[in-house]
This record gives C-alpha cells, sequence and structure tokens, in this order.
C-alpha cells in the first residue's frame, strides 16, 4: 500500500508554483509500552472522560473550548477550526535563502520528503533543486500543518528534496543562562593533544544502521526473566563504568589509557630540522704552466 501524503500544495518561487507531496520522513522506533494495572486484581486501568458534578460523558458531546477568562469559554466546532483562512495551508511560498550552516542545530524539529505531485511538476522541481544545490542555500518559508503555522527550510536530497520544520526562536531556550557557570579557560595542551588524537582514531562514516536501541533490549530480556521468574524482584547491580572522579590527572590517565587500547599513543611529529649548509670547498691555485 502506497504511503498516504502528510500535505499536498505547491511551492511557489516568485511567479513558480510547483505541486508537491510531503510525506513523513521519519517513523516510530521499537518501544516498549506499558500499561497501567491495578495490583490487586491485575487488571487494566481504564480513564473516562467525566464532568464535575455530573460523572461519565459521551464524547460526541465534547467540543473544544478556549478559556478567555476564569471558567468562561468560547466554544468552536471542528469545521470552524478547520475553515480558518491561510494561504500556508496550500501553498510554501519560499521568501528567504541562507547558507544552511546559519540555521542553529537547535531550530531543526522534523523532516519530511518533498517529491513532485505529478509528471508536470518535474521540470520546475528539478530546476528548483539543481538550482539549491549549485548556490548551496536553503530555503525558507512558513508553512501550516496540523493545526499551526511553522517555519519551514528546504534543502536538495538525491534526486528529491527534504522540508524541516523548524522551531520558532520564542520556543527556544536561551543558551547563555545554561552556559554563563562554565569557564572560559584554555584547555591543557597535552590533554587537548590526547583528545583530538583519540577523536581521530575513531573518525569514520555515519551509518545509523550501526546504531539500535540497546534499552529497548534490556528491558524485554527484563521482561523475559521476570515471566520466568513468576513475580521475584528482579534488580541487576551493575558498574556503569561512570568515572568517580573528574580531577586532570584522572582526566589525563583516561585519555591516555583509552588511546592505549588501540595500541600505543601517537607522539606529534616533530617538524624536521633543517641541515646546516655546507661551507663551500676552497679551490687550490691553478698550477703555473711552464
Amino acid at each position: 500500500m502506497a504511503a498516504r501524503a502528510y500535505w499536498q500544495g505547491q511551492i511557489r518561487l516568485a511567479l513558480v508554483s510547483i505541486p508537491v507531496e510531503i510525506y513523513s520522513a521519519t517513523k516510530s522506533g521499537a518501544t516498549v509500552s506499558f500499561k497501567q494495572i491495578h495490583e490487586p486484581t491485575g487488571k487494566p486501568i481504564h480513564y473516562e472522560k467525566v464532568v464535575t458534578g455530573i460523572g461519565p460523558i459521551d464524547t460526541a458531546e465534547i467540543m473544544k473550548g478556549y478559556e478567555v477568562s476564569k471558567g468562561e469559554f468560547v466554544l468552536l466546532e471542528q469545521e470552524e477550526i478547520d475553515a480558518v483562512k491561510l494561504e500556508s495551508k496550500k501553498t510554501l511560498e519560499l521568501t528567504q535563502f541562507v547558507d544552511a550552516s546559519e540555521i542553529d542545530v537547535i531550530y531543526y524539529e522534523k523532516p519530511y520528503f518533498v517529491v513532485p505531485a505529478d509528471d508536470l511538476a518535474e521540470e520546475a522541481f528539478i530546476v528548483l533543486r539543481e538550482a539549491l544545490k549549485r548556490t548551496k542555500k536553503v530555503g525558507l518559508g512558513q508553512l501550516a500543518l496540523r493545526g499551526r503555522e511553522y517555519i519551514v527550510s528546504l534543502k536538495p536530497c538525491g534526486r528529491g528534496m527534504v522540508l524541516e520544520t523548524l522551531r520558532y526562536a520564542d520556543e527556544v531556550n536561551k543558551a547563555q543562562s545554561y552556559f554563563r557557570e562554565i569557564p572560559d579557560d584554555a584547555p591543557d595542551p597535552e590533554l587537548l593533544d590526547l583528545a583530538e588524537a583519540l577523536i581521530d582514531r575513531k573518525t569514520g562514516s555515519f551509518d545509523a544502521a550501526e546504531f539500535h536501541d540497546r534499552y529497548v533490549d534490556a528491558l524485554k530480556d527484563l521482561i523475559e526473566r521476570k515471566r520466568k521468574a513468576k513475580g521475584k524482584t528482579i534488580i541487576d547491580e551493575k558498574d556503569d563504568g561512570a568515572p568517580k572522579s573528574s580531577n586532570v590527572v584522572d582526566l589525563m590517565a583516561a585519555l591516555k589509557k583509552s588511546m592505549e587500547k588501540g595500541g600505543a599513543v601517537a607522539a606529534k611529529k616533530e617538524p624536521a630540522k633543517k641541515a646546516p649548509p655546507k661551507a663551500a670547498a676552497k679551490r687550490a691555485p691553478a698550477k703555473k704552466r711552464a
């Protein structure tokens, strides 16, 4: 069964409109979900929609309401909310182009694949994709998705493009309030050399397939052991390998030990010293001919 488009509309660049569809680029990974259980009976706990002084009610009687003052709500029908006119519901207008490095990673939220909606849209789609590649720019605009309007970025990705929703400035905490207590000291040169050498040794190409959720595996293992133990409490007490202290001596030893695991610590090569120029040999005076 073909994936269902998350959004259908058009990308507009000046007077050019490109019909497109976007699809979610990510999916939920394997998780272990738990239910709340009433221990004496072993039965699951359910939740009911209740109104104070009335009790449980039919979900068909529920409306959306916005509290304008204490206890006073403006009630809205879903049809009224859906009818709110906003151009970005169906059109992504690219209003600005920036270098990708200008957008801090903290603003990126969720990626989507962008494809042309039909054969007629392919030529313009490819032109925009290749123009973004050549200029090494990211397109910016705003798009209404599922009840709110997002800032979005658009960039090339293989034969297609990727759209990413971005957070607004007021949704991002200021880093300064968290980082101000970190001293602005220069690191010890020897420690820095060791850390750089360790990074170089562990540098490689990114492959997401090399990683998996080990916590999910551990939970599944715990569930299986608990089932076999017939309710007996199982608590593993293992050393998590965390260092017991963090002074400079320990850091130096830890970095050296990390390097030694893969072989001897590589010393930095000193630049070769140039040999002093040799003195020119003196020529013997020429003999006079008789």
